[in-house]
């Protein structure tokens, strides 16, 4: 008999056992409500992998009349494509075809257009799937031909079912009764990360290489740890998983949330990924912590430089303290805020000549000799003189205001009080 992965033989045959989901497959789901009624539209099933997508797929097909083909967008071509609506009303496919088209995010855009004409007029019904966010990975025409439904990643509590079953499958095979030790199951459950695919390829590897005593297979933690190793971390840096990690970490820093910022730190850093970590929080000590603590800047970039130099697994150290850092000081986004509008102004043209007075000296010998008018403010008291600094078209334009912390409103203070004295 040919070899079976456990991880196809488990494969669900009908939507109760189709593991999570419940949000879409549950009772009263609209994507359950939807396949019994028989009647499928297009389809884009988005999320992680292994969550079950292929799966549904599968039980759509089994409850249609019509003949399924597959195709992966990673190896598939246009002569494929050309090849499923060449069968499209004969004998073949006389009412059209179910086409699962998995990982469509590596269909170009002339690939994904070649569907459309079948799609629209239902002779083709496109079952899809992507791990990557479907607004940005597909063709807005196929987009808005189909309905889009997330697959969320499994909890170990969901998992844990199917770990139970995978092990009572491969008790069948190999003739002999698994004892486990405490907290296997659970390691199992928890390690694969939502994906059950990784968890059964464990479970397989884990039972093929138990020790055997007196007709039974032993499992131990320590094993099962080694086997399912790090499979927990769902991460993908060209992928959804890196942008998200990476923004949640910056938001948390923002909320001054220290808990939440080191989880998704160590999340980045369990994956290897420390530059992007150092990314976001050099970038939150500016934008985020700004004027209401201008020295996180230096504090921040030393720790940096120390992670640098120590590198992983150590680097973690000074990279935590900046992110508690960051996370529990006072905040001011009121440069970042002023940078903006600044900017905007510039976008939109809004420039203007610079005042005589600040220009270059050397406008001074250009044939065009006239007196500059520059007023150096170190030569008045309080190193202060009222001029005027922005082109005459900006010269009324406020792009920064005094946040409410302390560190800014000492600076008011201290300006208002200079210039009420030179008024």
């Amino acid at each position: 008999m040919a070899y079976r992965p456990l991880a196809d033989e488990i494969r669900p045959q009908s939507l109760d056992q189709v593991v999570g989901q419940r949000h879409i497959l549950g009772e009263n789901g609209l994507l359950r409500r939807i396949i019994e009624g028989g009647n499928i539209p297009n389809l884009i099933f988005y999320g992680p992998s292994g969550t079950g997508k292929t799966t549904v797929a599968n039980i759509i097909a089994q409850r249609t009349n019509r003949p399924l083909h597959r195709l992966n967008a990673t190896t598939a071509s246009i002569s494929d494509i050309k090849d499923i609506i060449g069968d499209i009303g004969t004998l073949m496919a006389p009412e059209g075809v179910l086409l699962y088209l998995d990982e469509i995010q590596y269909f170009n855009k002339k690939q994904q257009q070649s569907l459309l004409e079948f799609m629209e007029d239902g002779r083709i019904t496109l079952i899809a799937s992507t791990t990557e966010n479907p607004f940005f990975a597909v063709f807005g025409a196929v987009l808005s031909r189909a309905t889009v439904f997330e697959f969320k990643q499994i909890t170990a509590e969901d998992a844990l079912p199917a770990v139970e079953r995978g092990i009572s499958i491969m008790e069948e095979r190999l003739g002999a009764q698994v004892v486990c030790e405490d907290g296997v199951k659970e390691h199992i459950a928890w390690a694969c990360g939502g994906d059950i695919r990784k968890a059964m390829n464990a479970i397989e590897l884990l039972l093929s290489a138990a020790r055997r005593e007196q007709g039974k297979l032993l499992v131990s933690l320590e094993d099962a740890k080694t086997v399912a190793q790090k499979s927990a971390m769902r991460y993908d840096r060209e992928g959804d998983a890196h942008f998200d990690i990476a923004s949640a970490l910056m938001k948390s820093m923002r909320g001054s949330d220290p808990d939440a910022a080191l989880h998704y730190l160590a999340r980045l850093l369990e994956a290897g990924d420390m530059i992007t970590a150092i990314r976001r929080i050099l970038c939150s000590a500016s934008e985020d912590v700004g004027m209401a603590y201008p020295l996180a800047v230096p504090i921040v970039k030393a720790c940096v430089d120390n992670a640098l130099q120590l590198g992983l697994p150590e680097a973690k150290l000074p990279l935590a303290q900046a992110v508690v850092l960051l996370a529990t000081a006072p905040k001011s986004n009121t440069s970042c805020m002023a940078i903006e509008a600044a900017m905007a102004d510039v976008r939109r043209g809004r420039v203007g000549d610079i005042p005589r007075h600040l220009q270059n000296v050397h406008a001074d010998s250009s044939g065009l000799e006239r007196e500059q008018g520059y007023l150096y403010p170190h030569s008045f008291p309080g190193r202060w003189v009222d001029q005027q600094y922005l082109p005459d078209e900006l010269k009324d334009a406020r792009y920064y205001v005094y946040g409410e912390n302390k560190t800014e409103q000492a600076a008011k203070r201290y300006w208002d009080e200079i210039k009420r004295k030179r008024e």
